[in-house]
């Protein structure tokens, strides 16, 4: 939106490359003013801004003419001018340099040249300070609402995955290492349970956000009677801040806010990183659909899985910003300072890795397939039914630690033997360990049997897999 500045014109021109004989101090001082133009422009990343600060701007304009510091004939002036400033930005027919700034003194010097006099009444009562703060406030809120919408559509791809082929028996994991059987949409519906919980901490910072800042002034306030309520209610606001100096220096709410997308940037990264192993030969249980996947330049035969990768690798990104927003506040002195036109780098370019990779994320889910005669074939390996095993000694009255080292002994006559499953060792060979061991114990070894015998809550077997989908049926109904 913002086109090449007069500034950088000049500072590529004919003559300026002329200049490179004199010296380095003349070449600075005729250089100085254009290059502190350019270095203090924030017009080429708070331009996403704009609706806001118009927003804001139609809002403030309102409530100036409820206590009568404009007139009503002005006021219109104002909301009509700021109108036609939006469409215009909308449609990409707004143009302006960076010697403007930043979005606020485009829009308004625009404002000023479209209706005259009216528009230089709108900056009554109020700083760029506490207007900044205030389009910040309102851009989190809108992007607050779009990460919730799809965070919700993640977690919909991954309840329809885990309804129609969540059923499967699969291995799972702990030290990456087999632990118990569970069934393959337990695991789709663990990362359900850590996206809702970032849905949670977006939807408490939104409390936070959701504050005007608008009427703060510069610093200290208005000798103005103006009501800074009615400002904030006509922008959805439910409240205002409460101290001058803290509403024009406060960022809390954009580290909080980088703090939930890195929360949301880790979820994903490991949910990628176990897909990613998924998808190998090595463990073959799951394919995902070519779209998603690269081949080789050199290697013919090769389906990398890319743009999970690329989730994983963005997420060190997203977690920069947050350091870089915390590192940004932590050496300010009250009350606004300069340093704070960065913030909006930082938390744009976080929301936008993480919106992106949602968006992709959700589309990977719902063109994957698992592969259950894949995990079937080694199903049975590493004795995952050696703890059904060991709690069906414990219903026969054997004590759990007792029953864990018959178990463990048995295992190790498996592995001695050369027999990759309990469910292989005869009825006389378990009976030498424990008496208790009848021969319906067989009844309850294989995976396919543990997954149908899980009854604690939250629990990974078939039964548990139904509670756990009409849950979330209902949670995200709509």
């Amino acid at each position: 939106m913002a086109k090449k500045s007069k500034a950088k014109t000049a500072l590529n021109s004919p003559t300026a490359a002329a200049g490179k004989g004199k010296s380095w101090q003349a070449r600075i001082g005729e250089a100085q003013d254009a290059l502190a133009v350019e270095f203090v422009e924030s017009l080429s990343f708070d331009y996403r801004l704009a609706k806001h600060d118009i927003l804001g701007s139609v809002a403030h304009a309102t409530m100036l003419h409820s206590v009568g510091l404009l007139s009503k004939a002005d006021l219109a002036a104002i909301k009509k001018g700021l109108d036609a400033i939006l469409r215009d930005i909308q449609s990409g027919k707004f143009h302006c340099d960076v010697t403007q700034e930043d979005i606020h003194m485009a829009v308004e010097g625009e404002l000023i040249k479209r209706i005259g006099e009216p528009g230089r009444r709108l900056h009554t009562g109020r700083s760029r300070n506490d207007q900044v703060a205030l389009d910040i406030r309102l851009w989190c809120r809108e992007a607050i609402g779009i990460l919730l919408g799809k965070v919700s559509d993640l977690q919909r791809a991954l309840v329809k995955m885990a309804a129609e082929q969540g059923h499967w028996p699969m291995p799972s994991f702990t030290h990456l290492q087999r632990a118990q059987p569970i069934v393959a949409g337990h695991e789709m519906l663990a990362y359900c349970e850590m996206l809702e919980r970032d849905k949670q901490r977006l939807e408490d910072c939104l409390k936070r956000v959701n504050v005007s800042p608008l009427g703060a002034g510069a610093v200290g306030g208005t000798t103005l009677p103006i009501d800074r309520h009615k400002a904030a209610k006509l922008l959805g606001m439910p409240t205002v801040t409460d101290n001058s100096l803290d509403s024009i220096s406060d960022r809390d709410f954009l580290c909080e806010l980088a703090f939930d997308l890195s929360m949301i940037a880790m979820h994903l990264s490991r949910w990628a990183e176990q897909w990613i192993l998924y998808v190998t030969t090595e463990f073959g249980f799951m394919k995902i659909g070519d779209a998603f996947t690269t081949g080789s330049s050199m290697m013919p035969q090769k389906r990398n899985p890319d743009m999970l990768e690329l989730i994983r690798g963005k997420t060190g990104g997203v977690y920069g910003q947050l350091v870089a927003l915390l590192t940004m506040m932590k050496g300010q002195p009250l009350a606004y300072n300069r340093d704070m036109q960065e913030d909006k780098r930082s938390i744009f370019f976080a929301y936008d890795q993480v919106e992106a990779c949602l968006t992709m994320a959700a589309a990977i889910v719902l063109h994957t397939t698992v592969l259950p005669e894949q995990i079937a074939g080694r199903l049975d390996e590493g004795f995952s039914d050696a703890t059904v095993f060991a709690e069906y000694l414990v219903q026969k009255g054997v004590a759990f630690r007792t029953a864990h080292h018959i178990v463990g002994s048995l295992v190790a006559e498996c592995e001695k033997r050369g027999l990759t499953g309990l469910s292989q060792l005869e009825l006389e060979v378990m009976q030498e360990k424990s008496a208790a061991i009848g021969e319906n114990v067989y009844g309850c070894l294989g995976a396919a049997r543990v997954v149908k015998a899980y009854r604690s809550h939250g629990a990974g077997g078939t039964k548990s897999l139904k509670v756990q989908l009409a849950k979330w049926k209902r949670v995200l109904k709509g």
